[in-house]
């Protein structure tokens, strides 16, 4: 069952996020960057939603709700349709959740087009890569130079520092990079950990030793009595998510380099902060209904949540 702190939170999500990240390019690109700006002038009758409006770059909203709305109903509707996936699928007693937030884990049609890994790979990385290089190139065409931290970052970093270029010291570049490469090593090796661990049932190494864990037992939906093992080894008996603790160094990195003169560039490690402490949190609520006793087992041996002697 789905309770209403994560149903209300995944619709703010879906339905805000959009307007929030429309918000923050149109203070880039009509505000040079200023949050505040756009405010005051409605406020003080400057300006008017449909005159920002008029300024900001079309977009071609039917198609897209068009769009969006297929795909999501193809995923929901080709579940339905095929009872076999349901082993790999995660049914709630909420209908209006299990649309929003999808059921199947890894929708695919046939043997070679996996739902997830193209929409993700193909439209957003790509997308992700050719906006990255418009912003360098949009820099190079105002200030004829590309700075060391347009290089360093991602996609709002780099509207931000359209407008505002940074040249960094050799090191704090440096410390930006190491910081970066350490949070995205250690967020692929604890999923590798992980990984590796249920692939071969516990009969693997980490760390150079054979990897310990805890035994837990739970109900499923139809009665059956299942067996599952929490690691307790490598990163993952340092905290119970270190994977998202990589997830936000690599986050902190990509906003450190915009430098420290302005909040804007750091609306996106704030809004990954959210997002993941919200989801360790929904996590550890489902476990411990899940596992019951077990799960305090697991809590004793792993105490921190995502950083070792803090939280």
């Amino acid at each position: 069952e789905v309770d209403w702190f994560s149903l209300i939170s995944v619709v703010s999500l879906l339905c805000f996020a959009p307007f929030i990240v429309f918000y923050f390019v149109m203070a880039c690109d009509q505000y040079e960057c200023s949050i505040s700006q756009p405010l005051l002038e409605l406020y003080q009758g400057k300006a008017t939603l449909p005159s920002i409006w008029a300024r900001a770059p079309s977009f071609t909203w039917t198609a897209a709700k068009i769009y969006a709305v297929w795909v999501s109903f193809q995923n929901f509707f080709h579940l339905l349709s095929f009872p076999h996936v349901s082993l790999h699928s995660k049914f709630t007693g909420n209908i209006f959740y299990n649309y929003m937030m999808g059921i199947e884990f890894n929708p695919r049609i046939g043997k070679w087009f996996d739902f997830k890994l193209f929409f993700n790979g193909r439209p957003g990385i790509v997308a992700w890569t050719l906006i990255n290089l418009s912003y360098m190139a949009k820099q190079q065409e105002l200030y004829g130079q590309v700075t060391n931290s347009m290089i360093l970052v991602n996609v709002l970093q780099g509207l931000y520092l359209v407008y505002h270029p940074v040249q960094l010291s050799d090191t704090h570049a440096l410390a930006v990079l190491l910081l970066g490469l350490i949070g995205y090593y250690i967020f692929r090796s604890t999923n590798h950990q992980k990984d590796l661990f249920r692939r071969t049932e516990g009969a693997c190494s980490i760390w150079g030793r054979r990897p310990t864990h805890i035994e837990c037992s739970y109900l499923s939906a139809d009665g059956r009595s299942h067996r599952s093992k929490l690691l307790t080894s490598g990163f993952w008996g340092v905290a119970r998510h270190f994977n998202y603790t990589g997830d936000l160094m690599g986050s902190l990195a990509y906003c450190a380099a915009c430098g420290f003169s302005h909040i804007l560039p750091y609306f996106y490690i704030v809004y990954m902060t959210i997002l993941l402490v919200h989801r360790c949190i929904r996590d550890e609520h489902r476990c411990s209904s899940k596992y019951g006793k077990d799960w305090k087992r697991y809590t004793d041996a792993v105490r921190y949540r995502l950083i070792p002697g803090v939280f």
